[in-house]
């Protein structure tokens, strides 16, 4: 695991367009002949500040390239192509982006290409044809799972279980829970079993009240998982306002600064999401790989230092792992992040 750096101060100043910041640079101890970008989608995110301390730390351990972190003070597609555009002026060696829209940045990419640039992106992904690869943060099978697991581990695999989902609708909510059905098959689960599932829609008053109707139709409910960050706080909240503190937990992908309450309270016993300097920092070392002449074809390892290697998927997309685990131990420090 890479550790936890919170982020430092930074200053910005805006240059010409209120579109476009002038860029924070950071270099370590020791500078080589490398210059690389980190394009966030907008200014003022501690989620991407996170980022951007794991990318300084991955850059002083392939011994001290430079990183730029800026991004557009809108997250706009405009204003991010503008940012981009002022980079391959200045001729940086690569660029790692989350775009604020997947097929607006394809020209802009491709300008870069041309240029000699390297481009990839992470968090929110460019469209193949912009880009040599895209790291995703997990991938369905491992999201689906890491739930599934929490909760067993808390409940110590037995006692009735629920899901609290988003809007029956959402792609990624079923694809996620039809991965933890998947791993539901193992026999290590057999006293652990999947009694309802509901939706809250991604509303915090609508999952608050399907967790409270939750309880009442299961008197024998022990366990919730909500893969949705606005049904794990309010599932959370319905759990410790009603009194239900110990006799029932909640788990999913969740953020730090909205769960630490739950979490000391003993509402929630673990959760999950992507750590975002684990992030930047593997992004960072991908750059660094592929500058020193890494192959990004399909099939193709590329390191991510601490985090082991990756393997290139099919159109370029690269998986950082499974998700990181939240709980009373370090909680806290990460709620002062994101």
């Amino acid at each position: 695991m890479t550790g936890l750096i919170k982020p430092s101060r930074r200053s910005v100043l805006i240059a010409g367009s209120a579109a476009l910041a002038a860029p924070f640079v950071a270099t370590s101890a020791r500078a080589a002949d490398k210059r690389v970008a980190m394009v966030v989608k907008n200014l003022g995110n501690s989620y991407f500040a996170a980022c951007a301390n794991g990318a300084e730390e991955a850059a002083a351990e392939l011994g001290g390239m430079e990183i730029i972190y800026t991004a557009p003070t809108k997250p706009t597609p405009e204003d991010q192509i503008a940012v981009i555009d002022s980079l391959i002026a200045q001729r940086v060696d690569g660029i790692i982006v989350s775009a604020n829209d997947a097929n607006a940045l394809v020209p802009v990419g491709k300008k870069a290409a041309q240029r000699g640039i390297k481009m990839m992106s992470f968090d929110s992904a460019i469209a193949p044809e912009g880009r040599l690869v895209h790291l995703s943060a997990s991938s369905t099978p491992l999201i689906g799972a890491k739930q599934v697991q929490m909760i067993g581990a808390t409940l110590n695999y037995e006692g009735e279980v629920a899901i609290l989902s988003a809007a029956s609708t959402m792609t990624n909510q079923n694809a996620w829970i039809a991965a933890m059905k998947e791993e539901w098959k193992d026999p290590k689960y057999a006293n652990m079993p999947l009694v309802s599932t509901v939706y809250g829609d991604d509303q915090d008053d609508k999952s608050y009240r399907e967790m409270q109707s939750l309880v009442k139709a299961h008197p024998n409910l022990r366990g919730v998982i909500s893969p949705t960050t606005i049904g794990i706080r309010a599932g959370a909240k319905a759990i410790m306002d009603d009194g239900l503190v110990g006799q029932v937990y909640i788990t999913g992908l969740g953020l730090p600064s909205e769960m630490l309450a739950a979490v000391q309270a003993g509402a929630c016993d673990s959760f999950a999401i992507w750590n975002p300097v684990e992030y930047g920092y593997s992004s960072t070392m991908i750059m660094g790989a592929i500058l020193g002449g890494a192959a990004t074809a399909e099939g193709a390892t590329l390191s991510m230092g601490k985090k082991g290697e990756t393997t290139v998927g099919a159109e370029g997309e690269c998986i950082m792992g499974e998700p990181f685990e939240f709980n009373a131990s370090n909680v806290a420090d990460f709620a002062a992040i994101f």
